[in-house]
């Protein structure tokens, strides 16, 4: 018997599905107002977003700024106690010293490292215009996923048509500067700022190749970012969730169930994915799980509020897996999360990042943001698996070697256990 999407209800399968799903995904947007008492206002990882509406430009002096930051810290952010220590020394300190708006940088994270939160960070003018730029799915670079290992940055995928892919870089390159600048021992993150920058200008990249250095001069440009891609080998559906930071994320992933839709078993790569929306999480985790919790957040003073799956048309029956490792993160961590808590997918690779902490995007005036930590999330079973991660149900360690090989010993593994399952599944 064919196991795939199974429809409850007799209906033309794309128009009535994608009625379905409009009415569903208006569901999970009444279901986050009606929640609005622990996630109102805009929030990074667990709201959708509107990133005109994320923008404030109001036009403030450098101590009002740093001011207005003091008292929303003070407010909102998830430990009452803010970190057991007394908040107003940060306002007595810094009383009339704040003449600039780098000043207000410095004194605002300066303020907000005392929290012992690494997620809690003020953004400048640029830095908040990139986030809400990675929002929108498009950013300004040359079009490559990158990853670091042992200290080392490699490239991972290049996109399609972008001025990565007509410089001819190749996944299994190792970059070691950027613009003349060493890399050795900066986290993934670190590198992509430097490799980002604005539309039209060059970046200048020095690459190992094998043993071959190589520099390659790029022209940054515009790159819209595709969040969700999808292949099938044989029976099997394979779908990559790059991110969950999209606005289109929800609907990319829609038309990759279509074009796997004929497939006996689902592979969902998560690997490298650090997050994003909430929402897109328990859309996608509804799709999957037709009943119950799907994630608990808590908030101030141990305020919980469950976010239950919404009854759906539909539900995916067919065996699946879900490929992760030490970059799931976040929104990644969610979907994992729920889905190995009722049993409904096996998890393959390496453990989690481990990152259970919710944070609100609060736009602050002078165009710069706030990202604090406004609550943590439990999974269905009530496990916080912030700083732990997520353990796979089966271990398997991707090498140095491997990646420079582009041997996926990860993939493989998912395809054969998962054609086992579908042959046990047809029995």
């Amino acid at each position: 018997m064919h196991v795939g999407i199974k429809l409850i209800g007799r209906f033309k399968k794309e128009h009535k599905m994608k009625k379905q799903i409009i009415i569903f995904f208006l569901l999970v947007l009444l279901l986050f107002i009606f929640n609005k008492i622990l996630m109102s206002g805009l929030v990074y990882n667990t709201s959708v977003v509107d990133t005109q509406g994320l923008l404030n430009k109001e036009q403030t002096t450098s101590q009002k700024l740093f001011d207005k930051a003091w008292r929303t810290v003070k407010g909102n952010f998830y430990e009452s106690s803010l970190n057991d220590q007394n908040w107003d020394r940060w306002k007595k300190h810094y009383k009339n010293q704040i003449k600039t708006d780098a000043d207000a940088n410095v004194a605002i994270n300066t303020m907000l490292e005392s929290l012992d939160d690494p997620y809690s960070r003020y953004l400048n003018k640029a830095s908040y215009a990139d986030q809400n730029t990675s929002i929108n799915s498009k950013i300004n670079g040359i079009g490559v996923n990158i990853s670091t290992m042992d200290g080392k940055t490699y490239v991972v995928s290049v996109i399609e048509d972008t001025p990565a892919a007509l410089a001819k870089l190749r996944p299994g390159d190792i970059i070691l500067k950027v613009n003349g600048k060493e890399i050795s021992g900066m986290k993934t993150s670190q590198v992509a700022d430097l490799v980002r920058g604005p539309e039209n200008s060059v970046v200048t990249l020095t690459l190992l190749r094998k043993k071959t250095l190589i520099t390659k001069k790029i022209q940054r440009r515009e790159i819209k970012i595709k969040t969700v891609k999808s292949s099938i080998d044989k029976n099997i559906g394979y779908i990559q969730i790059l991110s969950f930071i999209g606005t289109t994320t929800s609907d990319e992933f829609l038309s990759a169930l279509e074009k796997t839709d004929k497939t006996d078993g689902l592979i969902i790569d998560l690997r490298g994915n650090t997050g994003g929306l909430l929402p897109n999480a328990v859309f996608i985790a509804n799709m999957f799980i037709d009943k119950g919790n799907i994630v608990s957040i808590v908030g101030r003073n141990g305020y919980k509020k469950n976010i239950y799956a919404q009854q759906t048309n539909f539900v995916i029956e067919k065996p699946m897996l879900i490929l992760v490792d030490g970059g799931s993160a976040s929104a990644s961590e969610i979907f994992s999360g729920a889905l190995k808590d009722y049993h409904r997918a096996k998890l393959v690779g390496t453990k989690t990042f481990g990152k259970g902490m919710v944070q609100k995007i609060i736009p602050m005036p002078n165009q710069t943001g706030l990202n604090l930590t406004i609550a943590k999330y439990l999974t269905p079973s009530g496990h916080d698996i912030n700083k732990k991660g997520i353990a796979p149900d089966i271990e398997v360690k991707l090498s140095e070697k491997d990646m420079i090989a582009r041997n996926d010993v990860q993939l493989k593994k998912a395809k054969s256990v998962l054609t086992q399952m579908i042959q046990d599944e047809k029995k």
